[in-house]
């Protein structure tokens, strides 16, 4: 589970921002919207964290840094020796131009608290470092830092770091993450970081992003359709029942999609291409909906393209949404409520505060411009977060806690107000 996580010259970010996941103090939907860490301290973490700010604040940008975290792990290892890193720094500074940009995370896995991070530059990493907690008695696994007078690498290593430490050292370009090196000669130490990483951050920016194959596979049982169907009918309570149909898709349109999975193809009688392995042939799969009929009436069936851009959205999201409440993974969601009515977005986010439908402690970090989520029967006040940008137009975020707001405050009337600032400012025009 993500315990925090801290960016520094990224983007719009120039200052050092950090986003926690540690509650305070409050008590108040202790059970539901917090969950067991699975370590001593923090031992619970918010499940959700709903992050609010005008347009062009950034907020976007605290979700892509932790997504840029996780491609750096993924893919260093594999990137040109001799090509530049991604680096991608706040731009409005001469001095932060040129600055390092710097991540860090701390997260919980296996019952082991860890805290990663690295430096870089367009040209190389300039620092590394894995630090981990067991027990109560913290240790820095690794180290790496660049000395730009001796223009090289400076390594330092626990005596627990168990493996050829020195050929993966050897093994490390300068624009590639130790810790992607190692991992792909199974180091025993590394693999679960990388891990943690590669398969429990997913990233999206609107519901229809999300992987509608997993939805496809769902409704090939008939226990995954009955996991599916009161998902879409919080969109449309009169649905009864989802039907599909499969064709071949003609010999023109039989190329593979990239990466296997499934696409949706709008205005084209509700096709979607779906392709079950990445050698396979794909399928017109056709979707309508079994509607409720009135009384004396028979059942109506409606094609997925006529019917509410809402339930559309929902369905195809679906099976990708209860994937990563199964798999207890991390979605980070960029303008959650696109396209959903505001019961639809209370809906998706009230699916992480529950055992019953998130089981594994999976979590939500979403950006939003709905205000009536600003609700204390909906959401913690240490949940909320805002995103501003000041004088010198880089990115801050901060929480709601931060003001003390009353336990009984109405939280949308005063953040419309601007107590809590984070507020689009729009200049006068004479009529």
């Amino acid at each position: 589970m993500l315990i925090g996580f801290t960016v520094t010259n990224y983007r719009s970010i120039r200052e050092t921002q950090t986003l926690s996941m540690v509650p305070t103090a409050g008590k108040e939907h202790h059970d539901t919207h917090t969950c067991a860490s699975g370590i001593r301290a923090p031992s619970r973490l918010l499940r959700c964290a709903i992050i609010y700010g005008p347009n062009a604040a950034g907020k976007t940008n605290i979700l892509k840094a932790l997504a840029f975290m996780k491609a750096m792990v993924v893919s260093s290892v594999a990137a040109i020796p001799t090509g530049d890193t991604s680096y991608d720094p706040f731009l409005l500074s001469s001095e932060s131009r040129t600055a390092p940009s710097e991540f860090e995370v701390s997260f919980a896995q296996g019952g082991t608290l860890y805290e990663y991070g690295f430096k870089i530059t367009a040209e190389r990493i300039h620092e590394e470092w894995l630090i981990e907690l067991p027990s109560n008695r913290k240790r820095e696994l690794f180290r790496r830092i660049y000395n730009e007078r001796n223009k090289n690498y400076e390594w330092k290593f626990s005596n627990t770091f168990k493996g050829n430490r020195l050929l993966w050292r050897d093994a490390t370009r300068s624009n590639a993450l130790f810790l992607s090196v190692a991992a792909q000669f199974n180091s025993v130490h590394l693999l679960p970081v990388f891990a943690w990483f590669q398969s429990r951050i997913v990233m999206v920016h609107n519901l229809q992003g999300l992987n509608v194959g997993l939805t496809l596979q769902l409704l090939a049982t008939q226990e995954g359709k009955s996991r599916l169907l009161p998902f879409v009918r919080e969109a449309d309570p009169g649905i009864a029942d989802v039907e599909i149909k499969r064709e071949a898709v003609p010999g023109a349109f039989q190329m593979p999609i990239p990466g296997g999975g499934a696409i949706f193809v709008p205005g084209q009688g509700q096709i979607i291409v779906d392709q079950a392995a990445p050698n396979a042939t794909p399928d017109y799969v056709r979707i309508s909906f079994s509607h409720n009929p009135l009384e004396g009436s028979e059942s109506v069936q409606i094609p997925l393209d006529e019917e509410s851009a809402g339930t559309r959205s929902l369905f195809m999201a679906a099976g990708a949404w209860l994937n990563v409440l199964r798999r207890g993974e991390i979605l980070l969601f960029d303008e959650i409520d696109t396209s959903l009515h505001p019961l639809l977005t209370r809906f998706l986010i009230q699916q992480f505060h529950s055992d019953d439908t998130n089981p594994n402690g999976a979590q939500l970090i979403c950006t939003t411009h709905d205000t009536t989520l600003l609700d204390a029967d909906a959401l913690r006040r240490d949940q909320i977060w805002f995103v501003e940008k000041g004088s010198d137009r880089a990115t801050t975020i901060f929480p709601l806690s931060d003001f003390s707001p009353r336990k009984d405050e109405a939280l949308e009337k005063a953040y419309l107000k601007g107590r809590y600032g984070a507020l689009p400012i729009f200049d006068s025009v004479d009529g």
